[in-house]
């Protein structure tokens, strides 16, 4: 049987702190933005590098994960629960490219595929998928997004 809400609720990590003078959170009206998240495990990068580099696309697939799963601990935080996601707008994910590196989407599905998981058809976004030379702390992957809630 097929985890639900509660399960995944119950399942996520703790909400990362802002590595910077930012907040993790921001809403106006209905619509919700997180700030772009690193895939942070444990107050740690998760793997580190450049993908098509340092990294294949499956650890970058993986990264591209736990970065979801942080993004849905800071809006649970913030909305009261994951149930108050009315729909995944849209999903923008960073990727540190190696020169020649040309499967960002395949790594940014790591996102995509945990959010339909979760959010089952509200969890599909409408999603960018970018090529970068570096992110923040050498992270391979960032990923902000942007949410309809519930009222």
């Amino acid at each position: 049987m097929a985890p639900t809400l509660e399960d995944w609720e119950s399942q996520l990590p703790p909400v990362p702190a802002p590595l910077a003078n930012y907040t993790l959170f921001r809403r106006s009206g209905r619509i919700a933005f997180t700030s772009g998240v690193v895939p942070l495990v444990e107050g740690r990068l998760q793997a580190e590098g450049r993908l098509g580099e340092d990294l294949t696309v499956e650890e970058g697939y993986e990264a591209a994960r736990t970065c979801a799963l942080l993004t849905l601990s800071i809006l649970r935080e913030h909305l009261k629960g994951l149930d108050r996601i009315r729909q995944v707008l849209r999903a923008v994910v960073f990727v540190a490219s190696a020169p020649g590196f040309h499967e960002q989407p395949q790594v940014a599905d790591g996102a995509s595929d945990l959010l339909v998981e979760v959010l089952g058809e509200a969890g599909t976004p409408a999603r960018m998928a970018v090529g970068v030379a570096e992110l923040p702390l050498g992270a391979p992957v960032e990923l902000a997004l942007t949410v309809e809630t519930r009222r």
